[in-house]
Order: structure tokens, then sequence, then C-alpha cells
């Protein structure tokens, strides 16, 4: 895709082919909803617009078009998406909401799931704030009359990653924003002493949750830096050892999420271009939640760890059409 003609705004470019696109600035909210409203069964040639605003700019489109239909733009997208197979994954949809909504119905979709995808909610859990976690939970609530927390604990059959979930759940309402280096060994002590430095050498489950619960995503960082100092190796390593299973395969994940993000989503973006539905649906995912987050330094571990530039290997993996270009759109959007 070629963004280097037809400009939105100063800084934002779109295709050369795209000649019935959105003004999208605040003197023509009104003339872009009714351009999207008319469009009947095509909005393709809007795509680029809309893959270029910001969240503000789409706060502001939609409540327009709702002022003036009296309908959700993402109702109007969603009737788009049901009759063209471009769309996967409703990631147009995704991208219109603000970002506390767009988890929180990501989060109802994999709790629906016979086998909920632990990688979406360990995403939510670990990558946002605890005041963004706030407005997840209150959304969540809001929009399906369920409260988040408790429908993890009801999950049946029960999963090893409940446990973690909850536990990372609790940590963001004792978040603390200083974090403690004394702190930091004491944890790395008890979780080498309660794992492979005791005599069973298999981890302690309460332990482990117990600290996962009580500090902060920094200071949990800060832990596990500690303990591959003490004691010469990731703590990711000690969880190799023993009996390894469901429970240790679910917090090396979070471990390796939390010491380096940017690692987890370019490995998670490389591995979804391999093919699937559910590969298909992390794209998405992945592109539509960090492009106005941390995109860039993703793209930079990307190329580090594959050799190759994301939006290349993107356009060489997926087919092409609307779906592809929204994608490079997200890709390579401008911060």
């Amino acid at each position: 895709m070629s963004l280097n003609q037809a400009t939105i705004f100063p800084m934002f470019s779109l295709p050369p082919m795209a000649t019935n696109v959105l003004t999208t600035n605040n003197h023509n909210l009104e003339l872009d909803c009714k351009k999207i409203h008319d469009s009947l069964g095509s909005l393709s040639q809007f795509i680029p617009s809309l893959a270029c605003l910001t969240q503000l700019q789409r706060q502001e489109l939609r409540e327009t078009y709702n002022g003036i239909y009296g309908e959700d733009l993402i109702n109007r997208l969603q009737r788009y998406e049901a009759g063209v197979s471009f769309m996967k994954a409703s990631a147009l949809s995704l991208w219109m909401l603000d970002p506390h909504e767009r988890d929180a119905v990501l989060a109802r979709e994999v709790l629906e799931q016979d086998e909920p995808n632990f990688e979406v909610l360990l995403e939510i859990f670990l990558g946002r704030k605890s005041s963004h976690i706030l407005l997840i939970k209150q959304a969540y609530q809001r929009r399906f009359r369920r409260v988040l927390d408790q429908d993890i604990v009801n999950l049946d059959p029960p999963y090893s990653f409940q446990k973690i979930l909850l536990a990372l759940a609790a940590s963001h309402k004792a978040h603390q924003i200083d974090v403690s280096q004394h702190i930091s060994k004491l944890d790395a002590r008890r979780l080498y002493e309660t794992g492979e430095g005791s005599p069973a050498g298999a981890i302690e489950e309460a332990v482990v949750l117990e600290i996962l619960s009580k500090r902060s995503i920094p200071q949990l960082k800060l832990t596990f830096l500690s303990y591959k100092h003490i004691y010469g190796h990731d703590y990711t390593q000690s969880l190799e050892r023993g009996n390894f299973g469901e429970f240790e395969k679910a917090l090396k994940l979070v471990v390796k999420f939390i010491c380096n993000p940017a690692n987890y989503y370019a490995k998670a973006l490389f591995g979804s271009m391999k093919g699937g539905r559910s590969s298909e649906e992390t794209l998405a995912r992945v592109l539509v939640s960090r492009a106005e987050v941390d995109m860039d330094e993703i793209k930079r571990v990307f190329k580090e760890k594959y050799g190759k530039e994301l939006p290349h290997v993107m356009r060489e993996s997926i087919s092409s059409g609307d779906y592809k270009d929204f994608l490079l759109a997200l890709a390579t959007k401008a911060k």
C-alpha cells in the first residue's frame, strides 16, 4: 500500500487510487458521517482514512454520527463487516472503539470461548495501566451487565491461568508508583527458596500468587531482574525444571511479557502470519491495540529478531485487499 498522496491531515496521506475519502476535520465531521452513511454496501474507500484517525478523532466522528443518525457508528461498521470477508476479527470495529471499550469486548469474547485464549487476557492485565484496568471493568459491566473478575472465577472447567489472572487483577488494586530494590531482592529470594532452591525443586503456587497479587508490574519486573542478578539466570529457566505443568507454562509467559513486552508482541506478530483463524485474530488484535502505544518499539524489536521490517513481512504474508491495506496503515501509523 502506498501512503504518499491525497492528504487527510498534514501528517497523513492516502493511497493514490482513493477518490472518495473522508475529510476528517472538525469542520467536516457531518460531511464525513454523511459519506459513511450513504455508502450503502461499500466502505472500502474510507478504510485508509479511518486507519489514520487518532483516538480523539475517532471519538468525535462516532459522537457526530450518533448525533445525526441516532445510531452508533460501530453498528454501521459491523453491518458492513458482516457482509464482507476482508475485515477479519472485526478489526475496523475494534479500532473505532475507545481503548477500554475495546478491551472489554475482547475480554468478553475470550471468556465466551470453549477454550479461552489466555494470551488475550494476559495482554489486557499486563499491558494496561491500573487506571485503564478500572475503566475496562466499568465498560465490561456497563456493556455486558457482568463483573469481569467474577467471570474469570466462574470459568468451567477451571484453568491454571485463572489464578494468575486474578492475582494480576489484585495487583492493579494495590498499585504503587514507586519501586523498591529492597523488596525486589526479598521477593526474588522467596521465589528461589520456594522454587528451584527448595528440596522438592517445584515452585509453590501460593507464594508466586501472593507476590503477583501484591506488587505492581514495574515492581515485578525489577524482581525478575534481581532474580537473574542474584542467581545468574532468568526466573523462567527455573520454571522449566522439576514438574513443568500448565501453571508453570502460564507463569513463564507472564514473566516474559513483564520483562520485555515489545519482544512478546514482536513474536506474536511473527507467529500470527503463519495462517489460521486464531493467527488472523492475533494479528488484528495486536496491531489495533498497540498502534498508538508502542508500535515503533515493537517494529524495532521485530527487525532485530527476524531481520525484516514488519510491514515487509505483512505485505508478503497477507492476501491483498482492504484488510491488508487497513492493517498496513496501522503498522505504519504516524504518532
